[in-house]
Order: structure tokens, then C-alpha cells, then sequence
């Protein structure tokens, strides 16, 4: 009776077979890499060479390698191996220039550097520059904004409204208020033509203004529904309208802690009166400067 060659035996770790998992199912890991993780998994049940190989589609001799090449390397034998290429033509030192002259200076006829002014300046190719800013992460057309609050009482406001969040009070309702004004009411000049099978829904170009709106809200993040209106103007007077709103919406028996920016309407003389006279409503207000 004719036997073939020995199959090395190949056992996998509970770490080596949840990362070969993940590799062969990751939508995006490379497809050679993905092929190879079923191949050893596969192997890893016992199968032969052949079975395992007319399962993935491969040839019998393509499994052997990648079994022998898992069982001297464990998982670092499925990854490719480094292949010659030609040799560097940008040094270390130009990579250097670049990051340098990215960072610290500005081009005299731009906010900021692009990939072929930079290019132009430290006499290289346009993709050399981009490979460079992709490999140090450099995006030079991007900003972001910041602000820090001054406000002395920062650390004792936010301790107070993300308790707030997070252990509401007893027979209490938290609410989030805020307003967005100068909301334009727009309608198109046509009707919309709807939606048919074959067809997306139509509507004109142009359209029609019917004047601006604020809407005030309240947000139960706990519950997640709102308690909200719209008025014409943004006006203290429209802020106690939507106040009383809102006690006529909240049950009588429980206490309203109202989350509110720093907005002057919040702080009027007249509104100071009316939370004197309704002493369930709490006011927390957020840090100068904060969300």
C-alpha cells in the first residue's frame, strides 16, 4: 500500500484561531491573506491536502506550502515576505525637509501647502510628496476649531450636568433646552411630483420663502423625545412662553432640572421673576464657551 509524505501536524492556540477568523471573514483584508486563513483553518480540522484544496479551489501543492509555512511561522508565515524593488530614490534627509517644511512654513502665495506647490519648492514629484504626507499622516488642507472656556466655575458645572445625565434626581425630569433660530420656512414653487416605480421623486429647483422661525426645545435624553414649539421671534418673551409650555407638559408631582446655555433671554429680569414663582423648575447652566 502506497503512502504519501506526511502531513506536519498542526494545532492552533484559541488566540491563533479567533485572529485567522477575523482575517478570513474582515471585509477588508486582502483577499491572498484571507485565503490563506481558511486554507490553515480548514487544515487545522484534519483534512488532507486534496479535500482542503478542492474546497478553496487551489492547488493541492499550494496547501502544503501555507500549512508549512504556519507550522515554522506561526501566523507571521501567512504574511508576505518583503520583495526587492528598485532602490530608494528620496533620502531620509528629503523625507525630513518635507515634514519640516510642512509643519513649520506657510507658502508666500497660499494658506497652505498643497501637494504640488510643495513639490515645486523641494524639487521632487508631486506623489513623492503626497506618499510622504500619507505615511506621517499630514493633511495640510484640513483645521479643526477649538475653544477653552474661562469660566472659574468649569470643573464644579460640568461635575453638575453630567451628574444630571447620569443619576437623574428622584421625581425629576432632566431637560436639555436650546433653541435654533433664524430657521428659513422654504416651500417649492411647484408641487413635488412623487415617487414612482422606475422613478425617483421630483421636485423644482427653486423655491419660495415664507419668512424665518425659531424652534425651542426640550430633550428627555432619557426618554428621547422632545418637547417642542416654534414662535416668530427669539425673544425672552417667546423663551417664557415655551417655559410654560413645558410645565404644562410635566407632571405636577415631579421637578423640572432644566439644562440651559448661557443665552441673555434665560437670564432676564422678567424670567427671574416667573422662576421665583414656579420652584419645581431648577436652572443648571453650561460653562461660558461650552456645548
Amino acid at each position: 500500500m502506497r503512502r504519501g509524505r506526511r502531513l506536519a501536524v498542526l494545532v492552533l492556540t484559541p488566540t491563533e484561531r479567533e485572529t485567522l477568523e477575523r482575517w478570513a471573514r474582515r471585509p477588508k483584508t486582502a483577499q491572498a491573506l484571507a485565503l490563506r486563513s481558511r486554507v490553515i483553518l480548514a487544515s487545522a480540522t484534519g483534512r488532507a491536502d486534496t479535500m482542503v484544496a478542492r474546497h478553496e479551489r487551489v492547488c493541492r501543492l499550494t496547501v502544503g506550502k501555507w500549512r508549512r509555512r504556519f507550522v515554522l511561522k506561526r501566523l507571521d508565515g501567512l504574511l508576505d515576505d518583503p520583495r526587492p524593488g528598485a532602490p530608494r530614490k528620496i533620502s531620509d534627509a528629503q523625507v525630513e525637509r518635507v515634514v519640516i517644511r510642512t509643519l513649520e512654513s506657510l507658502p508666500k502665495d497660499a494658506t497652505h501647502w498643497s501637494t504640488r506647490s510643495l513639490a515645486r519648492a523641494c524639487g521632487m514629484s508631486r506623489m513623492a510628496v503626497h506618499r510622504i504626507w500619507q505615511a506621517f499622516m499630514l493633511q495640510p488642507h484640513r483645521t479643526e476649531t477649538f475653544k477653552l472656556s474661562t469660566d472659574p466655575l468649569f470643573v464644579e458645572k460640568v461635575r453638575d450636568i453630567v451628574g444630571l445625565y447620569l443619576n437623574p434626581p428622584d421625581k425629576a425630569l432632566v431637560l436639555c433646552v436650546d433653541e435654533k433660530s433664524q430657521i428659513q420656512a422654504l416651500d417649492r414653487t411647484q408641487p413635488l411630483l412623487p415617487l414612482r416605480p422606475g422613478q425617483a421623486e421630483r421636485r423644482t429647483h427653486d423655491y419660495e420663502r415664507h419668512g424665518r422661525t425659531t424652534l425651542f426645545a426640550a430633550l428627555d435624553a432619557k426618554a428621547g423625545t422632545v418637547i417642542g414649539e416654534c414662535h416668530r421671534r427669539h425673544r425672552a418673551k417667546e423663551f417664557k412662553q415655551f417655559l410654560e409650555t413645558i410645565d404644562a407638559s410635566v407632571p405636577a408631582d415631579l421637578d423640572v432640572h432644566l439644562i440651559l446655555d448661557n443665552y441673555a433671554t434665560h437670564k432676564t429680569p422678567m424670567l427671574r421673576r416667573w422662576y421665583v414663582r414656579h420652584p419645581r423648575f431648577h436652572l443648571h447652566f453650561t460653562p461660558t464657551s461650552a456645548s
